[in-house]
């Protein structure tokens, strides 16, 4: 547990500020991402994602925290991509 998480007084501002648990903002999971179709034939928005999300080619692997942004990124192009959580 963090230095700063220690004291409950912390820990009740930030439960109460948010309304989340601070655990779930310390600790994110892990996803990899494999591209597994071409980028041939997508619009340049989802080519940018893509190059965003570090695919440059195909078969291509990437381990990436999650966070939200990078949910909505990999929701844009999931007819391009295999998700696995580790």
């Amino acid at each position: 547990m963090p230095a700063w998480l220690q004291s409950t007084a912390v820990y009740q501002w930030i439960k109460f500020s948010t309304g989340r648990n601070p655990f779930n903002i310390i600790i994110m999971a892990k996803i990899r991402i494999t591209q597994t179709k071409s980028r041939i034939g997508s619009t340049v928005r989802q080519k940018r994602t893509l190059d965003a999300l570090g695919l440059r080619k195909m078969h291509k692997t990437v381990e990436v925290d999650t966070n939200p942004q990078l949910l909505g990124m990999v929701n844009k192009v999931k007819h391009l991509v295999k998700i696995e959580e580790l």
